[in-house]
């Protein structure tokens, strides 16, 4: 991949190339993203790349910059599997944002305050944009998920394998139709605002004779006999024998008694398809995901009130490249391959309980465990290859048959790598040995069938074996004929908490972009239930920072700041006096970050026709957001038009419904974090490299304006 903006050395080269990288992965922005394929330079061979991470990890990065692009966007997908593209992008657009700032003569000090000020005003401000989870599935109870398209639910997916002894899926809910409840606020220029009942957030007040009384505003629903409340003031003096509580989050949840709240789930149906993003097919087999935990769990409990969660460091995936897209499904249990010459081991322990040994570590001769310290005083008498015998491995591996027929096992699962040679005379005695699995799975094995796992085989004894796993072919051998790489295989035992997904393509070359969607879906929704709270979607939130950096740039200009000629970099108030001359100039040009932003996923989402009618688009909102006095009761009220956002209404005329659009919270809000570190990091590096900063300190009073370039 060839950066086609050309670096002008005279210039902050550090910004320059975070905008060079930021640009190659634009297409990754959004529900529809475009493939790349990367060519190396030297062997000409060629990668299919669909995701960021996989971009960075195939550039050669060797710049400081790019290295810290790197390790930035890694922290991000290893820490929350999603937001690397949000992440990259922003990187690029205030890396210009930044370019933009120096340009017009802004000190790097103000530059660098002003954007954290402003980053940390959005972070706060995109608050009234999240909606508690709980409201979402109260809306499925209320209303249909997508009118006039059959709501899609997790009892009829067909990527379910239940295994048998389970229980039933549950039934579809029966959805009720309920008429849409207004709420009457006011903006802050006085004017009514409309907001849907759903949402239920508390709307800033902060001017006229309703912020002094308190405004407060019920309206009671006679459909789904339940009341919403909208407010403002930090006192509830209610009467009724509901409890409001207000949460550190800016929401109100309400709290009975008499009527608590359970959920099944296909209350789970809109949340999953508003946190799909496009990708319905993978969400799909990680709601699958979810209802098997929550069967296990109500299974567990006794009863199915429990609480929604997704725990997924008990989920695992099983890739097979090369058959047909169809056969992706997920399962109770642990799906791994074996090679194709066990298929008659495998069909000789078939349905019947097995008993395993658990190995953590490496099963081969030469293994010794972590802190491991070899004897120093041994001398080697005699070493000849002439002399005939059994060699050291061969003997292991007799000793190893033996405490494994000593033992009765015919099943051995091994945490790392296992010796070729004992697997193949394992084989041949009718045992399986199973290796490269993970801490989770050996874990979740020894939980569910009493063995302990162990170091070395000389530590096996009656009480560490388990018994009661069984092992089968996770497919007929039919229909993964032709599959050099192995056979899958499925074990499983009574109360397992392991769930595989397994990811099928019939184009090998997509296995891994499909492996990397699946996880991201599968954080998204783990996020969302863990913190009980989404963002609205579509946009919704970069809008609302965009609109309200604008209306900050305003109120600066408005009070008359302007810069003064007297001030001197080495007086102690000069950072402090030079702030609101410059604010509203970096405000704006981070607010031009968002503006690329929005611009960029309009596009990609094949939502307007080109770059400029999106930019115009958007600019058309921005000014009405801003005329209204609160852009986020504007974005509530649009939203309300269309479930995906604003951002969809002008140019998706011939789709009369779409799903809504949900974000999860604290992962976006980390990738903007990150980003805003990292151009600044690289901003101030810059300037050092450029003007010399310990020197220009020290003669400030010489250089003048050169101290900031």
């Amino acid at each position: 991949v060839m950066a086609c903006r050309v670096i002008n050395k005279r210039r902050h080269v550090g910004l320059q190339q975070l905008s060079s990288f930021a640009e190659t992965g634009r297409t990754f922005l959004g529900p529809v993203k475009s493939s790349k394929f990367v060519t190396g330079g030297d062997c000409h061979e060629s990668v299919l790349i669909s995701s960021t991470v996989r971009l960075l990890e195939s550039l050669d990065l060797t710049s400081t910059v790019g290295q810290l692009l790197h390790e930035a966007v890694q922290a991000q997908n290893n820490t929350y599997r999603t937001g690397t593209s949000t992440l990259l992008f922003l990187v690029g657009a205030w890396s210009r944002a930044a370019e933009e700032c120096l340009h017009l003569g802004v000190p790097v000090s103000v530059i660098a305050a002003v954007m954290s000020e402003g980053l940390d005003s959005c972070r706060e401000e995109v608050a009234f944009l999240q909606v508690p989870v709980h409201n979402v599935f109260d809306r499925v109870h209320n209303s249909r998920t997508i009118s006039g398209l059959e709501t899609p639910h997790v009892g009829s997916c067909p990527f379910l394998q239940v295994p048998s002894g389970a229980g039933g899926i549950p039934k579809e809910h029966d959805f009720k139709h309920a008429a849409s409840q207004l709420l009457t606020v006011y903006s802050l220029s006085g004017r009514p605002v409309k907001l849907p009942e759903f949402f239920n957030l508390p709307v800033k007040v902060e001017a006229g004779k309703e912020a002094s009384e308190g405004l407060k505003s019920s309206v009671h629903t006679d459909t789904c006999s339940r009341k919403s409340v909208l407010t403002h003031s930090r006192h509830f003096n209610r009467t009724d024998n509901s409890l409001w509580i207000s949460k550190q989050d800016g929401f109100l949840e309400q709290y009975s008694a008499a009527t608590p709240k359970t959920y099944r789930c296909c209350d789970l149906v809109e949340l999953t398809v508003g946190l799909s993003h496009g990708d319905l097919g993978t969400m799909k087999l990680v709601e699958a995901a979810v209802q098997l935990q929550y069967q296990k769990a109500c299974v567990q409990q006794g009863n199915c009130t429990v609480p929604f969660m997704f725990d997924v460091s008990r989920v695992f995936t099983c890739c097979l490249p090369g058959l047909p897209e169809t056969l992706s499904c997920v399962c109770s249990g642990y799906v791994t391959v074996v090679p194709i010459a066990s298929i008659t081991l495998i069909e000789g322990l078939e349905n019947q309980p097995l008993r395993v040994v658990l190995i953590e570590g490496d099963l081969v001769e030469s293994y010794h465990h972590l802190g491991f310290n070899e004897s120093t005083n041994i001398k080697t008498v005699l070493d000849s290859v002439e002399l005939q015998g059994d060699s050291s491995e061969e003997l292991w591996t007799n000793y190893v048959l033996q405490v494994l027929t000593q033992f009765n096992v015919n099943l051995v699962l091994v945490q790392g790598n296992v010796s070729e040679s004992l697997t193949e005379k394992c084989g041949h005695s009718k045992r399986l040995v199973v290796g490269s699995l993970g801490s989770s799975v050996m874990q979740a094995f020894a939980e569910a069938v009493g063995a302990v796992p162990v170091t070395y085989v000389s530590q096996v004894n009656a009480d560490c074996v388990g018994s009661g796993i069984s092992v089968t072919f996770w497919s007929t051998p039919l229909e993964v004929v032709g599959r050099s790489s192995g056979m899958p295989i499925l074990l499983k035992t009574e109360g397992i908490n392991l769930i595989t997904a397994v990811l099928t393509h019939s184009v090998p070359a997509q296995m891994q972009a499909k492996e990397d969607r699946f996880w991201t879906c599968a954080y998204r929704l783990h996020y969302a239930l863990e913190e009980e709270k989404v963002f609205l979607g579509g946009g919704a939130v970069e809008f609302l920072c965009l609109s309200h950096l604008q209306i900050l740039a305003e109120q600066s200009l408005n009070k008359g700041d302007h810069p003064s000629l007297e001030w001197l970099p080495n007086t102690s108030c000069w950072l402090s006096s030079s702030l609101p001359a410059y604010r509203p100039a970096v405000l704006k040009c981070l607010a031009g970050g968002w503006h690329r932003y929005l611009s960029a996923l309009m596009c990609n989402s094949a939502t307007c026709p080109s770059e400029l009618a999106a930019r115009t688009f958007i600019e058309h909102h921005v000014q009405n957001a801003t005329a209204s006095g609160s852009p986020s009761a504007y974005i509530l009220n649009e939203y309300s038009k269309l479930n995906s956002g604003i951002f969809n209404s002008g140019f998706l005329d011939k789709l009369e419904q779409v799903p809504r659009v949900y974000d999860i919270v604290t992962p976006k809000m980390e990738a903007w974090r990150r980003a805003l570190d990292l151009v600044l990091l690289v901003l101030k590096t810059d300037s050092e490299v450029i003007t010399g900063l310990g020197h220009a300190q020290m003669n400030s009073q010489e250089v003048g304006g050169l101290l900031f370039l």
